[in-house]
Order: C-alpha cells, then structure tokens, then sequence
C-alpha cells in the first residue's frame, strides 16, 4: 500500500493522457510533451519541499533518458549515474532504471545495475496505465528505493563518500 506522504506527493504529479509509445510517431511525441510536462511539474514540487534528488535528460527522440539521482546521509551527498531505455512497449511496461556503478553491490539489483521494482512498483504501475510516466516511475520506484538501499549499502561500506573536486 501507499502511504499518506506519498499519496500527497503523487497527487502533484500530473498524470498523462496518451498511451503512445516511441512507435508510434505523431502520439509519441504528444506523450513526451506530456512526460516532460510532468517531470518538470514534480522536479518543482520536490524544490518547493526542499527534496530535490535528481536531474534527468533525454536524447532527441525520447527514448534514452540519463542523468544524476542522490541520497543525502550524514551531510554527505552520495551521487550516482542513473539511466533507463523507454520500452517498445511503453507505457503498458515501465521503464528499468538502472544506477550502472551499484551494479552487484546489492541483491535488489539485476544486471547492468537495473533496481528491482517488480514486487511493489510494476503492479501499481500496471494498474495505472498510461496515466504514469517517467515522473511517477522516478516518485514511487527509484526514489524508495534509494531511502531504503543506500543507507544500507553505507552501513555496510559498500557504497563509500567520494569527495568532489
């Protein structure tokens, strides 16, 4: 289930109205207005709350997005290299978001760095097709599970403070 915090936090989040994937021309580029439109609604919403946590970009098409997600502890602000591929199949299957650098460093990780969201997230995710986009994969998938893996992988060592130049 979803809890109050974050069920005030997803009803900030502009749903989206195409079900368009990058196959389908004309309505696909309708649907990345409406995912940019929604992106850009929560990056705000998360500044207004002073919770801002990542940037993404795409490339021209839409359909490769990467940028920088992090997870502030101790005062410390630990940086990571996020990414993840639309899906042919789009929006019925939700984008694998992957931190590269983490790959293997925890078991809620598949190959290539992809974060497990298959028992909590891709049901929710399911159920809210095409009304969720990248914004509410960012809000109720990587978000989570970075509160609850990072922390860990620091009490464990595995994931050190790398100082900035």
């Amino acid at each position: 289930m979803v809890d109050e915090s974050t069920k005030k936090t997803l009803s900030k989040i502009p749903l989206l109205k195409t079900k368009a994937g990058p196959r389908d021309k004309d309505l696909w580029v309708q649907r990345l207005k409406e995912e940019y439109q929604s992106l850009i609604q929560y990056v705000q919403n998360n500044k207004s709350a002073d919770n801002d946590w990542f940037r993404l970009e795409s490339n021209k098409e839409g359909t490769k997005w990467f940028g920088k997600c992090w997870h502030v502890q101790d005062m410390l602000k630990y940086e990571f290299d996020v990414e993840f591929d639309i899906p042919v199949t789009y929006p019925t299957t939700a984008p694998e978001i992957a931190l590269p650098e983490l790959d293997g460093k925890t078991a809620k990780m598949y190959r290539g760095g992809k974060i497990c969201l298959t028992d909590h997230f891709k049901p929710l995710w399911a159920r809210n097709v095409p009304k969720f986009g990248i914004a509410h994969a960012m809000a109720l998938g990587l978000g989570p599970w970075l509160a609850v893996e990072i922390p860990e992988m620091i009490e464990k060592g595995v994931v050190k403070y790398n100082e900035k130049e």
